[in-house]
């Protein structure tokens, strides 16, 4: 399936919100991804992390060293913080929410030990968070939508037809694209908790 070949296309979140898992889902639907498969896989992303880089894209982008044009027509992954050094361009982004303290599980497990002062680094990410939204609804230069981890790893078929929709894909395409959940993934996981970053 061809994306517009004029159009940079990315998906984006919080280290931890869900982009690997949206890349996975974009990946059935056997759209063209950009991924250099820098970033192997391991047991915090099983099915892998879907990167270019090897996660050193920020850098390069902030320096302006990362072609950009290179990859239109194509899905790339880009996190929250980079966003802000997008160039002026064309762009339809893909962003993931989940709730912020099933994040910061996330990021303790992945780190291996408990973060001294989770408070601050929750603070910092709901900004960083709010920042980013921001900017993507205020550029001219950018289509986005939202769309929720929690959700979609309860219930695929709301927030993967989000996607289907904005992609301006085919309602077939739901089904496949859907079956890639797998809520075995679902780890650090807060019953009855609020889907979104409050």
């Amino acid at each position: 399936m061809e994306l517009e070949s004029d159009v940079n296309y990315i998906v984006s979140g919080l280290e931890r919100s869900g982009t690997s898992l949206l890349m996975q889902i974009l990946n059935a639907g056997e759209l063209p991804i950009g991924s250099d498969q820098s970033r192997p896989a391991d047991e915090n992303n099983p099915k892998g992390y879907y990167e270019l880089e090897g996660g050193k894209i920020i850098n390069k982008l902030a320096d302006k060293s990362f072609p950009i044009e290179k990859y239109k027509g194509q899905i790339i992954k880009v996190t929250a913080f980079g966003l802000q050094f997008l160039p002026l361009g064309r762009y339809k982004i893909i962003y993931s929410e989940r709730n912020i303290e099933e994040i910061l599980d996330s990021m303790e497990k992945m780190m291996g030990k408990k973060d001294e002062d989770r408070n601050a680094t929750r603070d910092a990410f709901t900004k960083l968070n709010r920042m980013a939204k921001r900017l993507a609804m205020d550029r001219e230069d950018i289509d986005v939508v939202f769309v929720n981890y929690n959700k979609i790893i309860q219930d695929p078929a709301e927030d993967v037809g989000k996607i289907v929709r904005f992609l301006g894909l085919p309602e077939t395409f739901l089904e496949k694209m859907s079956s890639v959940v797998d809520t075995s993934l679902y780890r650090q996981r807060r019953p009855n908790v609020p889907v979104n970053l409050k």
